[in-house]
Protein backbone atom coordinates (compact mmCIF):
# COMPACT_ATOMS: atom_id res chain seq x y z
CA UNK A 1 0.00 0.00 0.00
CA UNK A 2 1.45 3.39 -1.04
CA UNK A 3 0.83 6.48 1.02
CA UNK A 4 2.09 9.94 0.09
CA UNK A 5 2.00 13.11 2.21
CA UNK A 6 3.61 16.52 2.50
CA UNK A 7 5.23 17.34 5.86
CA UNK A 8 7.07 20.65 6.38
CA UNK A 9 7.70 20.95 2.67
CA UNK A 10 9.13 17.41 2.36
CA UNK A 11 7.56 14.56 0.46
CA UNK A 12 6.95 11.62 2.80
CA UNK A 13 6.36 8.24 1.15
CA UNK A 14 5.20 5.15 3.05
CA UNK A 15 5.34 1.84 1.21
CA UNK A 16 5.03 -1.54 2.88
CA UNK A 17 5.78 -0.12 6.35
CA UNK A 18 9.01 1.60 5.22
CA UNK A 19 9.07 5.36 5.70
CA UNK A 20 11.37 7.55 3.64
CA UNK A 21 11.91 11.30 3.50
CA UNK A 22 12.46 12.57 -0.02
CA UNK A 23 14.53 15.73 -0.28
CA UNK A 24 16.42 17.12 -3.27
CA UNK A 25 16.01 13.91 -5.16
CA UNK A 26 17.34 11.56 -2.44
CA UNK A 27 15.69 9.11 -0.06
CA UNK A 28 17.02 8.78 3.58
CA UNK A 29 15.48 6.49 6.24
CA UNK A 30 13.75 8.60 8.91
CA UNK A 31 15.47 6.56 11.64
CA UNK A 32 18.79 7.99 10.43
CA UNK A 33 17.76 11.62 10.80
CA UNK A 34 20.37 13.88 12.43
CA UNK A 35 20.33 14.04 16.22
CA UNK A 36 22.51 15.82 18.74
CA UNK A 37 24.76 13.50 20.76
CA UNK A 38 23.53 12.53 24.22
CA UNK A 39 26.10 11.88 26.92
CA UNK A 40 26.36 9.03 29.40
CA UNK A 41 29.57 10.18 31.10
CA UNK A 42 30.81 13.30 32.85
CA UNK A 43 34.22 14.91 33.09
CA UNK A 44 36.46 14.38 36.12
CA UNK A 45 36.86 17.34 38.45
CA UNK A 46 40.41 17.77 37.17
CA UNK A 47 43.20 15.75 35.59
CA UNK A 48 46.96 15.94 35.27
CA UNK A 49 48.57 16.67 31.87
CA UNK A 50 48.91 13.53 29.78
CA UNK A 51 46.20 11.58 31.61
CA UNK A 52 43.70 10.00 29.26
CA UNK A 53 40.10 11.23 29.46
CA UNK A 54 37.09 9.42 27.99
CA UNK A 55 33.68 10.72 26.92
CA UNK A 56 30.86 8.34 25.97
CA UNK A 57 27.24 8.56 24.87
CA UNK A 58 24.87 8.02 21.96
CA UNK A 59 24.50 9.68 18.55
CA UNK A 60 22.86 8.64 15.31
CA UNK A 61 23.53 5.14 14.04
CA UNK A 62 26.97 4.71 12.46
CA UNK A 63 27.75 8.43 12.34
CA UNK A 64 31.00 10.30 12.63
CA UNK A 65 31.41 11.71 16.13
CA UNK A 66 34.17 14.10 17.07
CA UNK A 67 35.34 15.76 20.27
CA UNK A 68 36.70 19.28 20.59
CA UNK A 69 38.70 21.08 23.24
CA UNK A 70 37.84 24.68 22.49
CA UNK A 71 38.06 24.82 18.71
CA UNK A 72 40.61 22.02 18.39
CA UNK A 73 39.54 18.54 17.38
CA UNK A 74 41.26 15.97 19.61
CA UNK A 75 39.38 12.72 18.92
CA UNK A 76 37.06 11.20 16.32
CA UNK A 77 35.18 7.92 16.07
CA UNK A 78 32.17 6.30 14.41
CA UNK A 79 29.14 5.41 16.48
CA UNK A 80 27.90 1.84 16.50
CA UNK A 81 24.72 0.44 14.98
CA UNK A 82 22.80 1.52 18.08
CA UNK A 83 24.52 4.90 18.16
CA UNK A 84 26.88 4.20 21.03
CA UNK A 85 30.25 6.00 20.97
CA UNK A 86 33.31 6.44 23.14
CA UNK A 87 36.02 9.06 22.59
CA UNK A 88 39.39 9.17 24.36
CA UNK A 89 42.18 11.75 24.40
CA UNK A 90 45.23 12.77 26.41
CA UNK A 91 44.79 15.86 28.58
CA UNK A 92 46.84 18.78 27.19
CA UNK A 93 48.97 21.32 29.02
CA UNK A 94 47.52 23.00 32.14
CA UNK A 95 44.46 25.16 31.57
CA UNK A 96 40.65 25.17 31.41
CA UNK A 97 39.06 23.78 28.27
CA UNK A 98 35.47 23.76 26.96
CA UNK A 99 34.70 20.21 25.83
CA UNK A 100 32.04 19.54 23.15
CA UNK A 101 30.94 16.50 21.16
CA UNK A 102 29.80 17.04 17.55
CA UNK A 103 27.87 14.75 15.20
CA UNK A 104 25.77 15.52 12.11
CA UNK A 105 26.62 19.20 12.55
CA UNK A 106 24.95 19.23 15.97
CA UNK A 107 26.93 19.59 19.17
CA UNK A 108 26.48 18.86 22.85
CA UNK A 109 28.45 20.53 25.61
CA UNK A 110 30.28 18.05 27.85
CA UNK A 111 31.58 20.62 30.32
CA UNK A 112 34.82 22.34 31.23
CA UNK A 113 37.97 20.28 31.72
CA UNK A 114 40.50 21.53 34.28
CA UNK A 115 44.07 20.35 33.65
CA UNK A 116 46.81 20.91 36.23
CA UNK A 117 49.84 19.05 37.61
CA UNK A 118 49.64 16.83 40.68
CA UNK A 119 51.36 18.57 43.61
CA UNK A 120 53.52 16.22 45.70
CA UNK A 121 55.02 17.56 48.95
CA UNK A 122 57.99 15.68 50.42
CA UNK A 123 59.57 16.22 53.85
CA UNK A 124 62.33 14.52 55.79
CA UNK A 125 62.52 12.85 59.18
CA UNK A 126 59.45 12.65 61.39
CA UNK A 127 60.33 10.93 64.66
CA UNK A 128 58.15 9.23 67.22
CA UNK A 129 60.82 9.58 69.91
CA UNK A 130 63.09 12.16 71.52
CA UNK A 131 61.06 14.88 73.25
CA UNK A 132 58.35 14.70 70.58
CA UNK A 133 56.59 11.80 72.26
CA UNK A 134 56.56 13.38 75.69
CA UNK A 135 55.58 16.86 74.52
CA UNK A 136 52.50 15.79 72.57
CA UNK A 137 51.02 14.27 75.71
CA UNK A 138 50.87 17.71 77.31
CA UNK A 139 50.60 19.96 74.24
CA UNK A 140 48.49 17.76 71.96
CA UNK A 141 49.40 15.59 68.97
CA UNK A 142 48.76 18.45 66.52
CA UNK A 143 51.41 20.62 68.18
CA UNK A 144 54.35 19.57 65.92
CA UNK A 145 52.36 20.53 62.81
CA UNK A 146 51.28 24.02 63.93
CA UNK A 147 53.01 25.83 61.07
CA UNK A 148 53.60 23.13 58.45
CA UNK A 149 50.22 21.42 58.38
CA UNK A 150 48.49 23.95 56.14
CA UNK A 151 51.22 23.67 53.50
CA UNK A 152 51.07 19.87 53.49
CA UNK A 153 47.29 19.77 53.32
CA UNK A 154 47.40 22.06 50.27
CA UNK A 155 49.29 19.36 48.35
CA UNK A 156 47.54 16.52 46.53
CA UNK A 157 49.97 14.02 48.07
CA UNK A 158 52.47 14.38 50.91
CA UNK A 159 55.17 11.94 52.00
CA UNK A 160 57.72 11.69 54.82
CA UNK A 161 60.25 9.39 56.48
CA UNK A 162 58.88 7.99 59.76
CA UNK A 163 61.69 7.26 62.23
CA UNK A 164 60.70 5.15 65.19
CA UNK A 165 58.11 2.70 66.42
CA UNK A 166 54.50 3.22 67.41
CA UNK A 167 53.84 0.28 69.68
CA UNK A 168 53.65 -0.78 73.32
CA UNK A 169 55.27 -4.11 72.46
CA UNK A 170 58.90 -5.13 72.17
CA UNK A 171 62.11 -4.25 73.97
CA UNK A 172 64.94 -1.95 72.90
CA UNK A 173 67.23 -3.84 70.53
CA UNK A 174 70.84 -4.06 71.77
CA UNK A 175 73.88 -2.21 70.47
CA UNK A 176 72.03 0.99 69.54
CA UNK A 177 72.50 4.41 71.10
CA UNK A 178 69.03 5.77 70.35
CA UNK A 179 65.63 4.07 70.46
CA UNK A 180 62.53 5.98 69.28
CA UNK A 181 58.99 5.11 70.29
CA UNK A 182 55.73 7.07 70.55
CA UNK A 183 51.92 6.80 70.87
CA UNK A 184 49.36 6.23 68.07
CA UNK A 185 48.18 9.83 68.37
CA UNK A 186 51.33 10.86 66.50
CA UNK A 187 50.17 8.95 63.43
CA UNK A 188 46.64 10.30 63.55
CA UNK A 189 48.00 13.84 63.85
CA UNK A 190 50.37 13.29 60.93
CA UNK A 191 47.44 12.21 58.79
CA UNK A 192 45.38 15.22 59.87
CA UNK A 193 48.36 17.44 59.06
CA UNK A 194 48.22 16.23 55.47
CA UNK A 195 50.65 13.32 55.18
CA UNK A 196 49.56 10.45 52.94
CA UNK A 197 52.51 8.09 52.48
CA UNK A 198 55.27 7.14 54.95
CA UNK A 199 58.47 5.20 54.41
CA UNK A 200 59.65 3.09 57.34
CA UNK A 201 62.81 1.90 55.59
CA UNK A 202 65.33 3.35 58.03
CA UNK A 203 67.54 2.55 61.03
CA UNK A 204 64.92 3.31 63.71
CA UNK A 205 61.75 1.49 62.60
CA UNK A 206 63.06 -1.71 64.19
CA UNK A 207 64.23 -0.11 67.44
CA UNK A 208 61.86 -2.32 69.47
CA UNK A 209 61.90 -5.41 67.30
CA UNK A 210 59.79 -6.79 64.48
CA UNK A 211 56.55 -6.96 66.48
CA UNK A 212 56.73 -3.22 67.14
CA UNK A 213 57.54 -2.56 63.48
CA UNK A 214 54.45 -4.48 62.39
CA UNK A 215 52.36 -2.61 64.97
CA UNK A 216 53.64 0.67 63.54
CA UNK A 217 52.63 -0.31 60.01
CA UNK A 218 49.22 -1.53 61.15
CA UNK A 219 48.48 1.59 63.20
CA UNK A 220 49.66 3.88 60.43
CA UNK A 221 47.29 2.23 57.98
CA UNK A 222 44.49 2.41 60.53
CA UNK A 223 45.13 6.17 60.69
CA UNK A 224 44.74 6.42 56.91
CA UNK A 225 48.46 6.51 56.07
CA UNK A 226 49.98 4.30 53.39
CA UNK A 227 53.32 2.68 54.30
CA UNK A 228 56.25 1.48 52.18
CA UNK A 229 59.69 0.09 52.96
CA UNK A 230 58.75 -2.42 55.67
CA UNK A 231 56.58 -5.45 56.22
CA UNK A 232 56.13 -9.01 57.40
CA UNK A 233 58.72 -10.27 54.87
CA UNK A 234 60.89 -9.04 52.02
CA UNK A 235 58.06 -9.25 49.51
CA UNK A 236 55.80 -7.10 51.69
CA UNK A 237 58.61 -4.65 52.47
CA UNK A 238 59.30 -4.01 48.77
CA UNK A 239 55.66 -3.86 47.71
CA UNK A 240 54.82 -0.45 46.20
CA UNK A 241 51.91 1.74 47.18
CA UNK A 242 50.10 3.33 44.24
CA UNK A 243 48.06 6.49 44.81
CA UNK A 244 45.86 7.83 41.99
CA UNK A 245 45.28 11.59 42.01
CA UNK A 246 43.96 13.62 39.09
CA UNK A 247 44.00 10.39 37.09
CA UNK A 248 47.78 10.14 37.60
CA UNK A 249 49.09 6.92 39.16
CA UNK A 250 51.96 7.67 41.56
CA UNK A 251 53.85 4.70 43.03
CA UNK A 252 56.00 4.87 46.19
CA UNK A 253 58.74 2.47 47.27
CA UNK A 254 61.31 2.71 50.07
CA UNK A 255 64.75 1.22 50.87
CA UNK A 256 67.31 1.57 53.64
CA UNK A 257 71.07 1.53 53.12
CA UNK A 258 71.66 2.06 56.87
CA UNK A 259 70.85 -1.31 58.37
CA UNK A 260 71.48 -2.31 61.98
CA UNK A 261 71.81 -6.04 62.50
CA UNK A 262 68.48 -7.83 62.18
CA UNK A 263 66.59 -4.90 60.66
CA UNK A 264 66.43 -6.23 57.09
CA UNK A 265 63.35 -8.15 56.01
CA UNK A 266 64.01 -11.64 54.65
CA UNK A 267 61.94 -14.21 52.79
CA UNK A 268 60.21 -15.24 56.02
CA UNK A 269 61.00 -12.57 58.65
CA UNK A 270 59.70 -9.05 59.18
CA UNK A 271 61.86 -6.00 58.67
CA UNK A 272 62.71 -3.16 56.32
CA UNK A 273 63.64 -3.22 52.63
CA UNK A 274 67.39 -3.32 52.06
CA UNK A 275 68.87 -1.03 49.41
CA UNK A 276 70.39 -3.85 47.40
CA UNK A 277 70.87 -2.52 43.84
CA UNK A 278 69.35 -5.60 42.18
CA UNK A 279 66.30 -5.48 44.47
CA UNK A 280 65.94 -1.73 43.94
CA UNK A 281 65.99 -2.13 40.16
CA UNK A 282 63.49 -4.99 40.14
CA UNK A 283 61.14 -3.24 42.56
CA UNK A 284 61.16 0.07 40.69
CA UNK A 285 60.60 -1.66 37.33
CA UNK A 286 57.63 -3.56 38.76
CA UNK A 287 56.18 -0.35 40.22
CA UNK A 288 56.69 1.52 36.96
CA UNK A 289 54.68 -1.13 35.11
CA UNK A 290 51.61 -0.13 37.15
CA UNK A 291 52.18 3.62 37.56
CA UNK A 292 52.89 6.78 35.60
CA UNK A 293 55.37 8.17 38.15
CA UNK A 294 57.58 6.30 40.65
CA UNK A 295 58.83 7.93 43.87
CA UNK A 296 61.75 6.06 45.43
CA UNK A 297 62.80 6.76 49.03
CA UNK A 298 66.31 5.95 50.26
CA UNK A 299 67.70 6.05 53.79
CA UNK A 300 71.37 6.58 53.01
CA UNK A 301 74.47 8.73 53.32
CA UNK A 302 76.45 10.02 56.29
CA UNK A 303 74.98 11.92 59.21
CA UNK A 304 75.53 15.70 59.03
CA UNK A 305 76.95 15.41 55.48
CA UNK A 306 74.75 17.04 52.86
CA UNK A 307 76.85 16.06 49.83
CA UNK A 308 76.07 12.65 48.32
CA UNK A 309 78.56 9.80 48.53
CA UNK A 310 79.54 7.56 45.63
CA UNK A 311 77.20 4.91 47.02
CA UNK A 312 74.27 7.34 47.03
CA UNK A 313 74.95 8.33 43.45
CA UNK A 314 75.10 4.68 42.40
CA UNK A 315 71.77 3.87 44.04
CA UNK A 316 70.12 6.95 42.55
CA UNK A 317 71.36 5.90 39.13
CA UNK A 318 69.97 2.38 39.58
CA UNK A 319 66.56 3.74 40.59
CA UNK A 320 66.44 6.28 37.76
CA UNK A 321 67.44 3.75 35.09
CA UNK A 322 64.73 1.38 36.36
CA UNK A 323 62.10 4.11 35.92
CA UNK A 324 61.97 6.24 39.07
CA UNK A 325 61.43 9.91 38.23
CA UNK A 326 61.63 11.08 41.86
CA UNK A 327 64.39 9.97 44.26
CA UNK A 328 64.12 11.19 47.87
CA UNK A 329 66.79 10.83 50.54
CA UNK A 330 66.90 10.85 54.34
CA UNK A 331 69.27 10.05 57.24
CA UNK A 332 71.95 12.81 57.24
CA UNK A 333 69.62 15.12 59.29
CA UNK A 334 70.67 18.14 57.20
CA UNK A 335 68.86 19.62 54.23
CA UNK A 336 70.86 19.09 51.04
CA UNK A 337 70.77 19.85 47.35
CA UNK A 338 67.83 19.10 45.08
CA UNK A 339 68.91 18.36 41.52
CA UNK A 340 66.98 18.00 38.29
CA UNK A 341 67.80 14.83 36.43
CA UNK A 342 67.11 14.95 32.71
CA UNK A 343 63.90 16.53 31.49
CA UNK A 344 61.52 14.87 33.93
CA UNK A 345 63.45 13.66 37.00
CA UNK A 346 64.55 15.00 40.41
CA UNK A 347 66.92 13.77 43.12
CA UNK A 348 66.75 15.22 46.65
CA UNK A 349 69.87 13.87 48.34
CA UNK A 350 68.72 14.60 51.88
CA UNK A 351 65.54 16.28 53.08
CA UNK A 352 66.92 16.71 56.59
CA UNK A 353 64.92 16.78 59.80
CA UNK A 354 61.30 17.90 59.84
CA UNK A 355 59.43 16.96 63.01
CA UNK A 356 62.67 16.19 64.79
CA UNK A 357 64.72 17.98 67.45
CA UNK A 358 67.49 20.15 65.99
CA UNK A 359 70.62 19.23 67.94
CA UNK A 360 73.04 21.55 66.11
CA UNK A 361 72.93 24.66 63.90
CA UNK A 362 73.31 22.59 60.74
CA UNK A 363 70.19 20.55 61.53
CA UNK A 364 67.94 23.57 62.10
CA UNK A 365 67.44 24.29 58.39
CA UNK A 366 64.79 22.21 56.65
CA UNK A 367 62.10 22.58 54.01
CA UNK A 368 59.23 21.15 51.99
CA UNK A 369 60.08 19.94 48.51
CA UNK A 370 57.08 20.58 46.24
CA UNK A 371 57.02 18.66 42.98
CA UNK A 372 54.61 19.21 40.09
CA UNK A 373 53.92 15.91 38.36
CA UNK A 374 52.37 14.87 35.06
CA UNK A 375 52.38 11.67 33.03
CA UNK A 376 55.97 12.21 31.91
CA UNK A 377 57.28 12.75 35.44
CA UNK A 378 58.39 16.00 37.09
CA UNK A 379 57.37 19.14 35.20
CA UNK A 380 58.72 21.51 37.88
CA UNK A 381 59.72 21.79 41.53
CA UNK A 382 60.39 24.30 44.28
CA UNK A 383 61.40 24.34 47.95
CA UNK A 384 59.57 26.10 50.75
CA UNK A 385 62.34 26.67 53.28
CA UNK A 386 61.81 26.32 57.00
CA UNK A 387 63.68 26.19 60.29
CA UNK A 388 63.07 23.95 63.26
CA UNK A 389 61.97 25.58 66.50
CA UNK A 390 62.53 22.90 69.14
CA UNK A 391 61.16 20.09 67.03
CA UNK A 392 58.51 22.03 65.07
CA UNK A 393 59.19 23.17 61.50
CA UNK A 394 58.38 26.86 60.98
CA UNK A 395 58.07 28.03 57.37
CA UNK A 396 60.14 30.98 56.16
CA UNK A 397 57.11 33.11 55.29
Amino acid sequence: MLRVGLVAGLLVVALGGVVAVRHAGSAVPASAAAKAPSLTSSLPRWVAPGVRVSVSGFAGSERAVLLRLGRRRVAVTTSGALGRFRLSFAAPRPGRYAVTVVSDGLQSAVGRLVVRPVLLAAVGDVTTGEQVSGSVRSLGAAYPWTWAGRELRAADLATANLEGAVSARGSPVPDKQFHFRGPPELLRAARTAGLDVLTVANNHSGDFGSSALLDTIRLARAAGLAVVGGGANERAATRPVVETVGGLRVAFVGFSDVNPYGFNATIDTAGTAEADPAVVAATVRAARAHADVVVCWFHWGIELHADPTTRQRELAEVAAKAGAQVVLGAHPHVFGRVESRGAHGVVAWTLGNFVFPAQSPSTVRTGILELRLDRLGVRGWSVTHARIDGFRPELDR
